[in-house]
This record gives structure tokens, sequence and C-alpha cells, in this order.
């Protein structure tokens, strides 16, 4: 290719990539639902983002650093405070369960349906027993279901991208040096456990790097997320050049110690590192669809269409079933379990890259390897896309819309504030920085945010569990607008933050971040100063009258939606709401 052709390549698979994204995101669909199908269109029209053309054999040494990266951020939303009891439960026989039954029935019915050697069909059965997280988490956050079903399948999905590409690595490396398939004897499955402990110690290893560099050498957001990048793929590298694919396994482990290890001094927000994650994503499915040509699908198009409804149909439901009997989990939860398992970014990584391989070495019925896991992709995306809302609220577990505010402050009226919300019936969540504040908290009944000042208030685990609205209530007027200002790119919902003094002379500028609730006639202290004078909160329906001299400050919609009274807008209740009030102070005799 010529140095004007590498460069329009380039360019055309970046705008592609984004452009696809950006209408994903207005359009609320996963972005692989566009991604592919722009790639696959794009690779047949012109031959310039063809990856093998650009890159050469570099492109598969690319695309396992990617994934590296990728792995690794999703590491980072992986909290392990939060895996107990029934939920550790599930994910680990979701795991094993899910990889034995999908390998093995894929492997058993692939042979007689893509007409292709029994070794092929168990690299072919390998490829697809992985999920992913970036197929899931947007899935997820458009069908809004309960907490525990969404650990679930984030934590499954996250979990079984690395132990799919290292036993595709296993079955590629049998196929390739044996010409048969013996995973099962015990010679692979020591491989197995040598790949394992290759990417425990570059995990590790990476570790200690962080360690140094996070909490020794306190370097700040953007050296900070520099230092993350260079370290994951210099560990997933080197792990590769020792082991290959246990990068993975390396860069996931590395991301798990950095977000469940106390005192790691992570930057709130990583703007940069989130932004590289998702660039990756769009430029690795548009190069690696652009490889597949419409002549290599038409052989497969019906024989896959009967592979992914036994997988949707027979396999998932089968694996769900028997991981979530015992476990507590509703029969709603259990079904929808069931009905998610979409394949992603490892699945077409790694069938790019040992099929081509495979290709190379003359095995009969490589060249079906891609062609099939892009179109399991694809359909199980876009059929797990069109179907999971309606599934979730038919089974009765989709949460409300706006019922989950973070309330930060622990004053004895900010308390008093989340028990009336509570009592609304709202899912409040508060967080405090007093040991007295947060004690009060919780003698309140009211569930407490754990973690330490804005690092929990950004954490993107806050959005795992679908807070969708933050309001800003602690006496430290500055504190409520610095963080408005940083949490308003963290949160699924609006920021809002009382309102300081009028004569206030803080470092932070007034007018900076969130709406102020209330509006100026009720800043902080003249809520505070009212409640101390004997004023209380009231919740009535909104079509009793209002006390006199009684401020509206909340409306709950009749859908349980939230929406408060602010300086930019009043709120006007109608007929099934309900009203959140606060009296007037008591007058002395």
């Amino acid at each position: 290719m010529t140095d004007d052709q590498i460069l329009l390549g380039f360019a055309l698979t970046l705008v592609i990539a984004t452009a696809s994204q950006i209408l994903a995101s207005k359009l609320c669909v996963p972005a692989l639902i566009l991604l592919l199908p722009a790639g696959f269109a794009a690779g047949a029209l012109t031959d310039v983002i063809h990856p093998d053309r650009l890159m050469g054999q570099n492109f598969s040494v690319l695309v396992s650093l990617s994934v590296a990266v990728i792995l690794y951020d999703a590491g980072l939303g992986l909290n392990l405070r939060k895996l107990t009891g029934h939920t550790r439960s599930v994910v680990g026989r979701l795991l094993l369960l899910g990889i034995l039954i999908t390998f093995f029935a894929t492997s058993a019915v692939a042979p007689a349906m893509f007409d292709m050697p029994l070794r092929v069909a168990a690299m072919l059965g390998t490829i697809l027993v992985v999920s992913g997280p970036t197929v899931v988490g947007p899935l997820l956050d458009f069908v809004r279901p309960s907490d525990r079903v969404r650990r679930i399948l984030i934590w499954e999905g996250t979990l079984t991208d690395p132990i799919g590409g290292i036993l595709g690595a296993l079955v590629f490396h049998a196929i390739a040096t044996t010409h048969r398939v013996d995973i099962g004897r015990g010679y692979q499955l020591g491989q197995f456990g040598l790949s394992l402990l290759v990417g425990l110690i570059g995990g590790a290893v990476g570790t200690a790097l962080l360690w140094l560099t996070l909490r020794t050498l306190r370097l700040g957001e953007t050296l900070g997320t520099l230092a993350q990048l260079a370290t994951v793929i210099a560990v997933s590298a080197g792990c590769d050049i020792v082991r290959d694919d246990t990068g993975l396994i390396a860069a996931i482990v590395t991301g798990l110690a950095v977000t469940n290890i106390p005192g790691f001094d992570m930057p709130a927000r990583r703007p940069f590192f989130e932004t590289l994650a998702q660039l990756i994503i769009g430029l690795l499915f548009v190069s690696i669809s652009s490889t597949v040509t419409p002549a290599s699908l038409v052989p497969v198009l019906l024989p896959a269409l009967g592979l992914i409804a036994i997988l949707v149909l027979v396999v998932r439901p089968l694996v769900a079933y028997l991981s979530t009997t015992g476990t507590g989990m509703s029969r709603g939860e259990r079904a929808f379990t069931g009905w998610m398992a979409p394949r992603g970014i490892v699945a077409a990584a790694t069938a790019s890259a040992f099929s081509a391989s495979l290709v190379d070495r003359g095995v009969d019925g490589a060249s079906r390897i891609l062609p099939v896991t892009f179109l399991v992709i694809v359909g199980t995306v876009l059929l797990y896309a069109l179907t999971a809302a309606p599934v979730a609220r038919r089974l009765g577990i989709v949460k409300p819309a706006g019922t989950r505010i973070l309330l930060v402050g622990g004053k004895r009226w900010v308390v008093e504030l989340g028990k009336a919300l509570g009592s609304a019936g709202l899912d409040v969540l508060m967080w405090a920085g007093l040991d007295e504040e947060r004690q009060r908290i919780r003698d309140e009944g009211i569930e407490l945010a754990t973690g330490d000042l804005l690092a929990t208030a950004t954490n993107p685990g806050a959005r795992l569990e679908g807070v969708t609205a933050v309001f800003l209530a602690t006496d430290d007027d500055d504190f409520n607008a610095l963080a408005s200002v940083v949490m308003q790119d963290n949160v699924e919902g609006p920021v809002y933050r009382v309102g300081p003094p009028h004569d206030s002379h803080g470092v932070i500028a007034p007018y900076t971040g969130g709406d102020i609730l209330f509006g100026r006639p009720l800043v902080r202290q003249v809520l505070a100063d009212r409640y101390e004078q004997g004023a209380r909160f009231l919740v009535q329906p909104a079509s009793s009258p209002v006390p006199p001299e009684y401020d509206t400050l909340f409306v709950v919609r009749a859908d349980n939606r939230l929406e408060p009274v602010t300086e930019k807008q009043r709120i006007i209740p109608e007929e099934g709401d309900t009203v959140v009030l606060l009296g007037a102070a008591p007058t002395a005799g």
C-alpha cells in the first residue's frame, strides 16, 4: 500500500469507529450493533481499512495488547467486597459450567453444521465461551435490572474473557502441533495451570509497579493514567512473551488489585483512560469485521442461525438454571440470567488471530471460524439488545427509573431529609465523612456508602449500583461546589447542591457546578436553622393542600421519579404525585 492509502485507511477506520459509537449513544443501543455492520460494509466496499494490509502480521500483537487494556479497565470496576455469599457462588458456577457446557455443545454440533473437522469445531467452541463487559455493560445500563443480577453478569462477562483467551491458546497450540485436540489430558491441563500461574505473577508485578507509581510517587491524574497504561502494556507484553495470551490474566488481575487493595491513590476520574478504552473497542471491532467478506458468510449463514438458537435457547438457559439453583435468587432473576450471554470483543479478537494462523497452516475448515464467530456476535448482540428490556420488564426485575439517589451530608437535618425521601418510596444511599455523622446515618437505618470522600462519590462503582442523582448537602460549601464539578461526568443523572449563604466568600466560585437546590431563599444555613428551630419535613400526596408557610422541596412523580425544586426550575405537582415539604419554624408562645 502507498503512504496515501495507509493514511486514508487509518483515518477512515477512526471515523467509522467514532461515528458508529456517537450514533449508538444517540439511539441508546450498544455500539457493537453499529460497529460490526459498519466495519463489514467498509471492508466490502474498499480494501484500504483491511488490517492485514495496513499493519500486516503486527495486527494480532496490537489486538492482544489492546484487549489487555480493555480488560484492565474492566477490572477497575470490580469490587470484591460486593462479591459475597450467593453472588460469589453464582459467578463461580457460571464461569465453570458456562465454559464447559458451551465448549462441548458447540464442539459437538459444529462438525455437522459447518462441515469442519472436530479439532476446528473445538477451536470454535473455545472462542464462543467468552462474553465480555464491553457488550454486557451497555445492555445492562439500558435495561437497569436489579443490582444483584447486574453484578453477577458484569463479573461473569469480565472474568470469562481471560479464561477463554487462555483456553483458546491451548486448543490452538494443540491443533497446530499435534493436529488433534487433547485438552482433556493431563498435559494440557498442566499447561493451563502454568499459563494461569504466569498471568498471576504478571498481575503481581503490575500491582507492585502501580503501587510504586500511584502510592509512593504520588503521581497526579495525567501522569498516573500514563503510568497505568505503560504498566498494563509492559506487563501484558512480558507475559505474552513467556506464555501466549497470559497477558490477559495479568491485565485483569492488576485491575482487580488496584481497585481492591486499600491505599492505592487512584485518580477519582479517569477520562483519558476511559476514552482510550472506548476508542480501542471501536477500532478493533471495525478492523476485525472488515476482514469478513460477504462470500465467506453465505455458506455458513443458515447453520450459524441454528447455532445461535442452540446457544440462546438451550445452552445458556441450562447453564443459568444449574448455576442459580439454591442461591436465593428470584425466579425472574434466574430467568434473566439465562437470557443474557452476548459475545463481544474477545471472541472477535481470538477468532481473527487463531483462524488466520490455522488457515496459513492449511487446516481444513479453519476459514469458517471467523465468519461463524462474526455471525454469532452480531446475532446474539442484536437479539439481546432487542429483547432484554421487554424480557426484564416481563420478569419484574427492572429497577424503577430515578429512584436511587446519593445524598451527601451527615448533619441532623440532612439525615432527616434522607428519611423523608425514603418514606416517599425512594431508594436512598447516604455518605458522610465524620464518624459521628456516619453513625447517625446507620442509627436511622439508611444505607451508608463506603469509601473515602470524592473517591467514593466519583467512583465508577456508584454507577454500577444504579445511582441516578446526587444531592450535595454538607455544611462545607466549597466541598459541595467542587464535588458537583468533579461528579458531573461520573453519574448517570444530574448533580445538585444546596446553595451557600448569600454573603459567602469561599475559595470556589459560588456559581460553579451543579444546579442549586430549592432556590436562593432556602440556602444551606437557612435550611439548617429552620430545622434547629423545630421545622420538620412532611411527605404527603400532591392532592392535599400545602400547609401555610410550608416550602415544597421535592416532587415524587407517580412513576417514582424524583424531581427537586431548584433555582432554575419550579416543579408543578400533578394528580398521583407525592410532595416533600419543609415546614416553617414554630413561633414562640
